[in-house]
């Protein structure tokens, strides 16, 4: 729990006291909670990531394409078929009524029917087949969009599988790297009061992360801003184990031979 105390401006209006070495142990611990917040962004910032993203962005596209077309290539190969059937029909009308005419025995006005019938089936036969020719050459287009689209899929596949790759060894290696430093977090952290930790913490959530910084030439660390002279001025006269706060950013200051007061 925080102990009241009168102090200056640049201080809080309740203060925590601590050896100064314990404050000096802030910054390392400062150090590592950077690291670990630079981690936690590198982890999710990852390049394989937005690449993977456009790969099944494509993906989904090529997809949908190679559906699009695999429908109209079954309607065509459907409509190609019932042309083949209608063919095959005329034919056989064609060749039994071919051989009626050869049988013999048919009256010359039937034998004229059955051969103005069988022109009319060879102008039909004609006109489907120009029909059948026209849905093949439909079909070859299609089958070679259809070919082309699964060689890109195929080639996006191994490219997204490759980003798989090389995004699990990113974060095999952060994820690493995290639990190092997490395990330097607590020890560092097991060596600070603490009253002097639970400040920090307290301090550093709605600082984006940080909670201590140092004191570098009368600038505080943490938010670059340079003190006023009355400041310092009460910075000199504080007691060592007073830990300080910088009045504009909030954050606890920690005071070092680089402080220049």
């Amino acid at each position: 729990m925080d102990t009241a105390r009168p102090i200056t401006r640049i201080e809080s209006v309740f203060t925590v006291i601590a050896e100064p070495a314990s404050q000096l142990r802030l910054l390392d611990l400062q150090a590592v909670d950077t690291a670990l917040a630079q981690l936690a962004h590198k982890r999710k910032t990852l390049p394989e990531l937005a690449a993977l993203e456009d790969a099944d962005r494509r993906l989904a596209g090529v997809n949908e394409e190679i559906v699009e077309i695999q429908t109209q290539l079954g309607d065509v190969i459907a409509e190609q078929t019932r042309i083949e059937g209608e063919v095959d029909g005329v034919r056989e009308r064609a060749a039994r009524d071919e051989q009626r005419m050869t049988s013999g025995g048919l009256a010359a006005k039937d034998l004229e029917g059955l051969q103005h019938e069988i022109t009319s089936l060879a102008r039909r036969q004609a006109t489907l087949e120009d029909a059948v020719i026209e849905v093949m050459e439909q079909r070859e287009g299609l089958e070679g969009q259809e070919n082309e689209r699964l060689t890109l899929r195929g080639a996006v596949q191994v490219e997204r599988d490759d980003l798989l790759v090389a995004r699990d060894r990113a974060f095999s290696e952060i994820d690493a790297a995290h639990q190092e430093r997490s395990q330097q977090r607590e020890s560092i952290a097991a060596e600070i009061p603490d009253d002097l930790l639970a400040l920090y913490e307290k301090v550093r959530t709605p600082n984006g992360g940080t909670g201590a910084a140092m004191l570098r030439q009368r600038r505080c660390e943490g938010c670059r801003m340079e003190l006023a002279s009355s400041e310092i001025s009460a910075l000199r006269s504080a007691a060592p184990d007073s830990v300080l706060r910088c009045d504009n950013c909030r954050i606890i200051l920690v005071r070092t031979a680089e402080s220049g007061l």
